[in-house]
């Protein structure tokens, strides 16, 4: 099972940290995340609001690419609907040589009012545009010189001339919603979810995995382990009470700020079970039954909600170092 990090970063005006040490604490959790065997470090989109304050992950992507070795560098996700497709691919294309053919590309239609009444786009439109700079970026990054009339763009046989180092960069479709991820596996794409989004609890996560497996089976595709990321708030902790003691606050802190977010507390996620929250061997059992699933890749959202960053850290390499090791046990 691949284990990842993923980072809205959420911020909070009226809170001690500024923007430029949350910038600097993501920073840090990528570089200790490289070290200690993290797969992904997946960074969030946001716009005009302190839901999140990267409004370029390939900007952020790129400074972590000059602080990391080995750990892919995702977005999570990048939202197509709001930009020209050819600005898009030109930073991706740079960010992928930039880190030595690192990219992880996961994407996005958007969902928030806010971003699109600030870019002026009309939310009826999000699906059409976001299906079209798809379909140009991902022939971009693949090389091709692209010629296309769409409903929103018009391009005249254009090429990248800074074009990736992978041969194929993989890209991940992202969904809100159950019904959505068996069309994602219909047209062959890879899956994004956060289950606390999209599901009621956490036995439905198998049901939204398999809707997409079934979709992939569909569309005559071979299965693979890495076609689906699932990602769900964490805090690993010595017990179950010391988990609560550090993540509750920060839990109910980010939840009760999110815009449009379903409303939630700690003892809600302990009911509904949409988080990987508590001691080493409850973490464990949880991952091992997503493992049952069907899920081969978990990312881990470990810093919210202000929490602060010696326990994130504690958390990432507990993680590391106690839990997957008896995952891996468990699962092999």
């Amino acid at each position: 099972m691949r284990m990842s990090i993923f980072s809205v970063q959420d911020h909070y005006p009226a809170g001690p940290r500024s923007i430029q040490q949350l910038y600097s604490e993501v920073i840090a959790q990528a570089e200790l995340a490289d070290r200690i065997g993290y797969d992904t470090f997946w960074v969030a989109e946001h716009h005009f609001h302190e839901y999140g304050v990267v409004p370029n992950p390939a900007v952020m992507l790129a400074s972590l690419a000059q602080r990391t070795t080995r750990l892919r560098l995702g977005t999570a996700i990048s939202i197509l609907t709001f930009h020209n497709p050819l600005t898009v691919a030109e930073n991706y294309a740079m960010v992928d040589i930039l880190s030595g053919g690192r990219l992880v590309y996961g994407v996005g239609s958007g969902y928030l009012s806010h971003e699109f009444a600030g870019f002026a786009v009309d939310p009826a439109e999000k699906r059409d545009r976001f299906d079209e700079n798809l379909a140009v970026i991902r022939r971009l990054l693949a090389g091709e010189r692209v010629t296309s009339k769409g409903k929103f763009q018009s391009i005249d046989a254009v090429a990248l001339n800074v074009r990736p180092l992978q041969g194929k960069v993989p890209v991940y479709v992202a969904v809100l919603r159950r019904e959505a991820a068996y069309h994602v596996g219909k047209q062959g794409h890879n899956l994004m979810c956060v289950p606390y989004a999209s599901v009621d609890n956490f036995d439905d996560i198998g049901n939204l995995v398999a809707d997409y497996r079934r979709g992939r089976d569909e569309h005559g595709d071979v299965p693979v382990e890495d076609d689906a990321v699932v990602t769900l708030h964490t805090h690993v902790a010595a017990s179950d009470e010391q988990a609560r003691r550090n993540a509750e606050t920060a839990f109910n802190l980010y939840v009760d700020t999110r815009l449009y977010a379903r409303k939630s507390t700690y003892d809600d996620a302990m009911r509904n079970g949409l988080h990987l929250f508590g001691s080493v061997d409850t973490v464990v059992d949880k991952l091992v039954a997503l493992h049952d699933m069907g899920v081969r890749h978990v990312s881990a959202l470990q810093n919210f909600g202000l929490m602060a960053q010696p326990l994130v850290h504690a958390s990432m390499e507990r993680m590391m170092r106690e839990v997957m090791p008896k995952v891996a046990a468990r699962t092999a």
